[in-house]
């Protein structure tokens, strides 16, 4: 089976004094994706993954890139960074605050307008979904899951949002036990989502063995290229 990590980042900023916990600097991250390019990496949309009838046919180090919130600052800092190594990357959606600011989080960052969103090439940009209002799936009953995902339907049909149908948990939180758990898939499978995102801080062998239970490796803006190269490789088992 092929590894595929998965790599969550959130806000990016301009000041290294900045990053720290979920905003990370720019520096930085041009240094990550140095490092992936660097090192031969190939970096894949969740997309891209139907394309792969046999394991030969995998890369031999590929990664996805994650974006939650789709940040301004991720247009203004992170999207150009792409396009400078020619890398792809996977930007989430709270629909209800698209053109707002981060209501559930510090209230001040500003989110992409629709306009922004399908400014994004779709060739280095796959947008998927974030929930529509950044509530944990694990504090919500069956029909109010129901309801997020009709929300977040009606939101893509207005705007003409090309969409993937990958979801990624807000805080990683989803059901996790018995029936609620069994319910939620059930749920996520009737909306037609093809792979939902945990957070859990290890690298994926691929083909998945639950896509409702992808994990991503949570990066941190303090983190140093050498803590960073440990989590891209091994996750969360080196500390």
């Amino acid at each position: 089976m092929a590894k595929l990590p998965v790599l969550m980042y959130h806000s990016v900023s301009e000041h290294l004094e900045e990053s720290n916990g979920l905003t990370i600097a720019a520096n930085k991250l041009d240094e990550h994706f140095q490092y992936l390019a660097s090192n031969g990496y190939t970096t894949l949309h969740f997309k891209d993954l139907q394309g792969f009838t046999s394991p030969d046919q995998f890369p031999e180090k590929a990664v996805i890139i994650t974006f939650d919130d789709v940040y301004v600052n991720q247009l203004e800092l992170a999207y150009p960074l792409l396009k400078k190594y020619n890398f792809k990357a996977c930007f989430y959606i709270p629909f209800q605050y698209v053109g707002k600011v981060d209501s559930w989080n510090t209230g001040k960052e500003p989110i992409m307008t629709v306009e922004q969103l399908k400014s994004l090439d779709q060739e280095v940009i796959e947008l998927g979904l974030h929930s529509f209002e950044h509530k944990k799936y694990d504090e919500m009953s069956e029909e109010e899951v129901q309801e997020d995902f009709d929300k977040c339907k009606a939101f893509i049909s207005q705007h003409k949002l090309n969409i993937h149908n990958t979801l990624a948990y807000p805080y990683g939180k989803y059901p996790k036990k018995g029936d609620y758990n069994t319910n939620f898939f059930a749920s996520l499978d009737r909306n037609r989502i093809a792979y939902g995102l945990r957070i859990g801080n290890r690298v994926n062998h691929y083909p998945f063995a639950n896509n409702y239970e992808v994990q991503r490796i949570d990066i941190k803006g303090e983190y140093a290229l050498k803590t960073f190269i440990r989590k891209l490789k091994k996750g969360k088992s080196w500390f």
